[in-house]
């Protein structure tokens, strides 16, 4: 029991399945080398029989028939407990009947094999579901119990929801972190894999940001709180996970409302079953024998637990990989979306500057260096990305002086550095050579003589390239829709492979083509918008399926998309796409088997070709079988695909 990892009711359970089975072989295989009802040699003989079978059917069905009064008395008659009562105390009746009518005994051993194997199906269920919702458990455990706040000299340990923005708190090794903040003291190391599903802890220092829900593993850290614990990530995080589970797909309704109609017409079919030929031949036994088998088929259950439990094993696979999907309608329509609109600043690239290319006359060390001197007292995002590029200690002794439009010029005694555009090269009558490259172009030069030049450009993401490929091979449209101008959106596009783009839109640009996407598109048609959450949130309310990147502590991005992806990584979307065609795909398989399976079994059950044993099989195999076969869609999903198609050729619109 302990490698399946059950909980102690699971353990309770299966120990009664187990027992009950066991006495019920024992006590079936007496009966047909014997004949129990036969031992006393008297007209009450299947006394004997009878009670024992009970004894078996009292211990492994009591709660069956508790939960079917139950609901009896609550106005909820027709469910499943409903009809396996029916259906087996029946089956104790017609033994009873043939035991005093003095006929061979039938009824009592399926009676006993209808709940045993009833049960099994339950507890296979049971099992499914705790693995399936391992995944988002593993959520539901960030919650904070706990938070350590400084009062003057003492720290005071009260609950989250007490604590103020701008509180300190001592965060200690092996504590969670309760609520989002700046760490003012310390460094540590953080584990994230509860929130983004990724391994590799992250280091963090003064002045980083640090995301409740995480745990600190390594030294004590201060931190100032940045949000209340109803706004931080981990109360956002608990709010969509606690409420997936009320979006209900398309299919999971239409099953909910099939049982709600099919199992009132299966009761009244058996009671026509038994009562009209019955009426007409005399042959009572016969006829209330193929109801009653008629009944244990007829039950829904294969259907009713396996297409929710499809769906709950997919959004924890997601969940498990750094997916959060607020509901299982989002994951059927994911699996039919066929756009996929991406915005390009912090989600085709990386939304930084960076040195791409270094064009030195002699060295490059030395580009980087006078650049560098040039630009340390800026705190302009190009000037960032130089010293971040060049990563040494920067000679101070020069005075800056800025050109409007046209860079810097830094000066110490007879030293003269130039860094800027061409502008500036020109006004100072340097010669330069002109360099070509998508993005921002920094000519260098010192005492007069051109160095060499800088290419400052946003970084595409290293997975942008596959992921548009993947999204290629399985039939979908990329498009692009960027603030950027023509010559670099072009350039985004052709190296991505994406199917078309749309360059120099203001915010308000986006949401008009996304609305011209949305009404132009064919019927069946699904549009995802991914974006970061954050200056795209307009669009992706509006798009059919929102998509946020980089989710951890974006409040814009959990309230306004319908997925988050928790790391920053396009894989994710690529991955969640694969679980929801699994996750499609096995509920289609399990409603047209389980229904074929029934539908046959039924047939053949009124008909009076088969018995009671054929519809205990009929109806717990095929419960079994559509719960084995939800349970792979829970099982990991690589990033990593099989060879993939070309990705179609650039459209420009």
């Amino acid at each position: 029991m302990k490698s399946f990892n059950l909980t102690r009711k699971q353990k309770k359970n299966l120990t009664r399945i187990l027992v009950a089975l066991a006495a019920f072989l024992i006590v079936m295989i007496v009966d047909k080398i014997v004949d129990l009802a036969s031992v006393t040699n008297s007209k009450v003989g299947w006394l004997l029989p009878f009670c024992l079978y009970f004894a078996i059917y009292v211990v492994i069905g009591y709660d069956v028939l508790f939960k079917a009064a139950r609901n009896i008395a609550h106005g909820q008659i027709l469910d499943e407990n409903f009809l396996m009562s029916v259906a087996t105390i029946g089956a104790f009746a017609l033994g009873i009947y043939t035991g005093v009518a003095g006929k061979e005994i039938e009824g009592f051993d399926e009676a006993c094999a209808v709940l045993l194997f009833y049960q099994v199906g339950e507890f296979f269920q049971g099992y499914a579901t705790g693995k399936s919702r391992k995944s988002i458990s593993a959520l539901m455990d960030i919650r904070p119990d706990y938070a350590n706040v400084m009062r003057g000299d003492s720290v005071e340990q009260v609950d989250p929801e007490e604590v103020s923005v701008g509180d300190i708190i001592v965060i200690n090794p092996g504590e969670k972190v309760p609520l989002d903040g700046v760490i003012i003291n310390g460094s540590s190391t953080l584990d994230t894999k509860a929130l983004t599903g990724e391994s590799l802890p992250r280091e963090v220092s003064v002045g980083e940001e640090v995301i409740s829900g995480s745990v600190n593993m390594t030294s004590q850290i201060q931190v100032r709180v940045s949000k209340v614990f109803y706004d931080s990530t981990v109360s956002k995080i608990l709010e969509l996970v606690e409420n997936a589970s009320s979006r209900k797909s398309k299919a999971e309704n239409f099953i909910t409302k099939f049982a709600k109609y099919y199992t009132p017409i299966v009761v009244g079919a058996a009671l026509l079953l038994a009562l009209i030929p019955g009426i007409i031949t005399k042959d009572w036994y016969s006829w209330i024998y193929r109801a009653l088998s008629f009944l244990v088929v007829s039950c829904p259950c294969a259907l009713v637990v396996s297409i929710p439990l499809s769906f709950f094993a997919g959004i924890g696979a997601a969940s498990r990989h750094g997916i959060l999907v607020k509901g299982s309608n989002f994951l059927e329509l994911l699996n039919k979306a066929n756009t996929f609109v991406f915005d390009k600043t912090g989600t085709l690239t990386k939304g930084n500057f960076a040195v791409t290319a270094i064009s030195p006359q002699e060295n490059k060390e030395e580009v980087l260096r006078l650049a560098s001197i040039a630009e340390q007292g800026s705190s302009h995002p190009i000037a960032r990305s130089i010293l971040a590029c060049y990563g040494k200690e920067v000679q101070k002794d020069y005075v800056i002086t800025n050109v409007a439009g046209q860079g810097i010029i830094a000066t110490k005694d007879d030293d003269v550095i130039y860094c800027g555009n061409e502008k500036l090269m020109i006004d100072n009558n340097i010669s330069f050579i002109p360099q070509d490259g998508v993005g921002t172009v920094v000519y260098v030069a010192q005492n007069g003589k051109f160095i060499g030049s800088l290419l400052i450009s946003d970084e595409i993401k290293p997975e942008a390239k596959t992921v548009i490929s993947n999204l290629g091979a399985m039939n979908c449209s990329t498009v692009m829709l960027t603030g950027d101008n023509e010559v670099i959106a072009k350039s985004v596009a052709q190296e991505l492979g994406l199917t078309s783009y749309k360059a120099s839109l203001l915010p308000q640009n986006k949401v008009e083509n996304v609305e011209q996407m949305l009404a132009n598109k064919k019927k069946g048609d699904i549009l995802c918008f991914v974006g970061d959450g954050i200056n795209d949130a307009p669009v992706l309310m509006r798009s059919d399926i929102g998509i946020a990147m980089g989710g951890v502590g974006s409040d814009a991005a959990i309230e306004a998309s319908d997925i988050v992806l928790m790391q920053d990584d396009l894989s994710g979307i690529a991955t969640a796409k694969r679980i929801a065609k699994k996750t499609m795909a096995v509920v289609m398989q399990n409603i047209v088997i389980s229904l074929a399976v029934k539908l046959l079994i039924m047939l053949l059950s009124a008909l009076g070709i088969t018995g009671m044993w054929l519809a205990v099989i009929g109806d717990v195999g095929v419960a079994i079988v559509a719960i084995l076969n939800a349970m792979r869609v829970n099982k990991n999903y690589s990033a990593k695909n099989k060879k993939q198609k070309q990705a179609k050729p650039i459209d420009k619109e």
